[in-house]
């Protein structure tokens, strides 16, 4: 299969064995994807709240909970709206969970990196 035309688009961290190995598996697959660097590049609280919804998923599971930010910055209280969530995400994007997949079959928060391969 010629995967090479596909257009593929990941929000990566490459201090994050998930998000390499999910570009790895992209790579592989023939595919040059768009780099995100998200943490540099936030995206913005609509395009953040499409991801997450496309991807399936709820506020919470798109954060990165081990993070110290999570803690210092109160993100554990269940009362907390989902958009302040979002703004707390979009303000800190370290802790987007990561990597977000986006291809024309879908997006994926790909953990593990294997996830990436019903996308291609």
């Amino acid at each position: 299969m010629d995967n090479a035309g596909q257009h593929v688009e990941i929000w990566h961290r490459p201090t994050c064995g998930n998000s390499r190995g999910a570009l790895e598996l992209i790579r592989a697959a023939g595919i040059e994807p768009v780099i995100v660097d998200y943490v540099n590049h936030p995206p913005s609280k609509a395009r953040l709240r499409q991801a997450i919804a496309d991807a399936g998923l709820r506020v919470r599971e798109a954060i990165r909970s081990k993070e110290p930010e999570y803690a210092a910055l109160g993100l554990d209280d269940p009362a907390l709206s989902d958009d302040a969530l979002l703004d707390a995400l979009v303000a800190t994007p370290l802790l987007i969970n990561r990597p977000f997949v986006f291809t024309a079959r879908g997006v994926r928060l790909c953990r593990p990196p294997e996830q990436v391969l019903g996308l291609l």
